[in-house]
C-alpha cells in the first residue's frame, strides 16, 4: 500500500519511498506498463498528483524492471519497379488474391499470374495457403507451359519476399537460378501492380460470389473464368481485343536442370553454411566475430560471389543480384537497400541510393 504522505508533486523528482511503492506494484503485476500503473493509482487515489507515465517508466527502467524493446530491423527497398511491359513475357506479375472461405468453411488462397503486356491470365490456382511449397509447383507448371519471363513482379509478402537481407526468399533464389529477375513493388503501394489489381476485382466479382462448394469446385470456377477472361471478354486497354489475341509464349524454355551460377574470375567464391553464414579470412581468428559473417539462411548451401570494391569493402552477390556489402574490419552485413542513416560512413558511397 502506498503511503499517502508520499505523493508525486513533481514529474521530474520522485522520492525514494514512492519509487519503492511503484516498484512493488510492478512486481505484483509484471505485465503492467507505466501507463497502466499510473492509471491504477489515479483511479484508486484520485486526490493525489502522480508522476507522469514517462517518469514512472524511467524509474522502472532504472530499477531493471523494464527492458527496451529490440526494434525489428527491416530490409530496405530498391524503389518503384521500372521495367516496361513492352512485349509478351517481358514482365509477369504474380499475387495472391485475398483469401476467402469456400462453402465447406475452408480457406482458399488464389494464386494468380498475369502477363503484364497482354493482360493474359496465365494461371489462377486455388491453394490452401500461401506456402512456398504450394506456390512453386504452380509457377513451375506455368514456366513449362508458357516459357520463362524476363521479370517476375510481385508484392513483398509470403512467399515472394521475406524480411531477410535484400528481401530474398526461396522463390527469389529459384528465379535467379532460372535467369528471371525478381522485382517487388514498394510496400503499401498496390497501385504499382495496378493491372493485376484490376484483374482481381473482375475475378472477385465473377468467380467468387458465391464461392464454390469446396476447393475443387472453386478451381472449376477459376478455370471457367480464365477461359472467358483470356479468349472471350474484350479488354478496353487492348482496344476491345482479347488478351489471347496479344499473347505469345516465351522462347525461353524451362530447363531440364537448373544451371550452376557462375561468377567473374576476379570474385571470391564462398559456400553459405547451413547456419546461413560464411567464414571470412579465417586465418585471422582474433578478428571480429572470429571471421564469421552471417548472410541469410535463405541462401543455405548456395554459393555467393564477393567482389572487393574498395580497400576492405566487399560486395556480396548471389548470381547477378547484389545482396549487400560489408567492411571486413567490422564483418557486419548491410543490405543493398538499407537506409543511409543506419550505414557506416565507409559504405555510404557504395550503397545504392
Amino acid at each position: 500500500m502506498i503511503d499517502r504522505e508520499h505523493r508525486g508533486n513533481c514529474p521530474h523528482r520522485v522520492d525514494e519511498a514512492l519509487e519503492d511503492a511503484l516498484v512493488e506494484i510492478r512486481r505484483r503485476h509484471p505485465s503492467w506498463g507505466a501507463r497502466k500503473i499510473v492509471g491504477y493509482l489515479e483511479d484508486n487515489l484520485p486526490d493525489f498528483t502522480w508522476p507522469a507515465a514517462s517518469t514512472v517508466g524511467e524509474i522502472l527502467r532504472r530499477r531493471g524492471l523494464i527492458q527496451a524493446r529490440r526494434r525489428r530491423s527491416r530490409p530496405g527497398h530498391p524503389g518503384r519497379p521500372e521495367t516496361e511491359m513492352h512485349e509478351s513475357n517481358s514482365v509477369w506479375t504474380a499475387d495472391f488474391k485475398g483469401h476467402f472461405k469456400t462453402r465447406d468453411a475452408v480457406y482458399c488462397y488464389p494464386l494468380t499470374v498475369v502477363d503484364g503486356f497482354s493482360r493474359y491470365l496465365l494461371g489462377c490456382q486455388a491453394l490452401l495457403s500461401t506456402a512456398h511449397e504450394l506456390a512453386q509447383p504452380v509457377l513451375e507448371r506455368l514456366f513449362r507451359e508458357f516459357g520463362l519471363p524476363e521479370v517476375m513482379r510481385t508484392d513483398n509478402g509470403t512467399p515472394f519476399a521475406t524480411q531477410a537481407v535484400a528481401r530474398i526468399s526461396k522463390l527469389t533464389v529459384w528465379f535467379i537460378k532460372l535467369g528471371i529477375r525478381h522485382e517487388t513493388i514498394e510496400p503499401s503501394h498496390p497501385e504499382q501492380n495496378g493491372r493485376h489489381e484490376r484483374m482481381h476485382r473482375t475475378l472477385k466479382a465473377e468467380a467468387t460470389r458465391p464461392p464454390g462448394a469446396n476447393c475443387a469446385a472453386q478451381q472449376r470456377l477459376f478455370n471457367r473464368f480464365r477461359t472467358e477472361y483470356n479468349e472471350e471478354r474484350p479488354h478496353e486497354a487492348l482496344g476491345q481485343k482479347t488478351p489471347a489475341s496479344f499473347y505469345a509464349s516465351s522462347p525461353r524454355r524451362f530447363p531440364d536442370r537448373l544451371p550452376a551460377i557462375e561468377y567473374p574470375a576476379h570474385f571470391e567464391i564462398r559456400k553459405v553454411s547451413r547456419n546461413g553464414g560464411i567464414r571470412w579470412k579465417h586465418h585471422y581468428p582474433s578478428g571480429p566475430n572470429n571471421g564469421w559473417l552471417f548472410i541469410s539462411q535463405v541462401l543455405n548451401e548456395e554459393y555467393v560471389g564477393l567482389e572487393e570494391i574498395d580497400n576492405g569493402i566487399w560486395s556480396i552477390y548471389f548470381g547477378s543480384v547484389l545482396i549487400g556489402r560489408f567492411d571486413e574490419r567490422e564483418l557486419k552485413l548491410y543490405g543493398a537497400y538499407n537506409s543511409r542513416h543506419s550505414t557506416p560512413a565507409t559504405l555510404l558511397p557504395m550503397l545504392p541510393v
